[in-house]
């Protein structure tokens, strides 16, 4: 497996209906990608559930990283780059990935802690695995993964809802535009 994300950074003044109208347009070319567990299609908005200004951001989590290399030397990238510019990617290894038993997605939450040197790496898989089992046996909870920056030896966990935001959950908080999932019912 395989995760990334990529953000956009728009102006205080944008149409956000511009993304929300391209969010319905391609969203759902997305909903039978293969090598795709899931794509988020999210959205902060200035001044919404804490977030300083906005921002459209995709969320990837990938069952086969060539789907993902395919991806991104490709024309569904080139989109992304001609209508945005190059972003920078942040990449991630999964340690653990569920699916939840909401369908509905209306919420993503990003929440990280750094790790430190001394963490013991093999029991921090064994518990994060175990945080996931208990957010996904939550009612709202579509989906939720914990993955490894390596670059700043970092834990990062999403966890796509079905319930609406809330920023007192912390972490970073985005509107889901769209989820696309084609493999999400392949998870545990």
């Amino acid at each position: 497996m395989f995760a990334m994300q990529y953000s956009h950074r728009l102006p205080a003044d944008y149409d956000l209906h511009i993304i929300r109208q391209r969010v319905a347009e391609r969203g759902p070319l997305w909903d039978d990608t293969q090598g795709l567990v899931c794509k988020v299609f999210a959205l902060q908005q200035r001044n919404r559930h804490g977030a300083a200004g906005n921002l459209y951001a995709s969320v990837y989590l990938w069952s086969d990283s060539e789907a993902a290399v395919r991806f991104l030397m490709g024309e569904r990238f080139q989109a992304v780059v001609d209508a945005f510019g190059r972003p920078q990617i942040e990449t991630w290894l999964p340690l653990d990935a569920r699916r939840g038993h909401a369908t509905q997605a209306v919420s993503l939450y990003r929440d990280e802690r750094v790790l430190t040197a001394a963490e013991d790496r093999a029991a921090l898989q064994v518990e994060e695995s175990e945080v996931n089992r208990e957010i996904a046996a939550r009612p709202d909870t579509v989906a939720v993964w914990a993955a490894l920056d390596l670059s700043a030896w970092r834990l990062v966990r999403f966890t796509v809802s079905s319930a609406p935001a809330d920023p007192g959950r912390g972490g970073e908080v985005y509107e889901v535009m769209h989820l696309a999932r084609p493999e999400l019912d392949g998870l545990k």
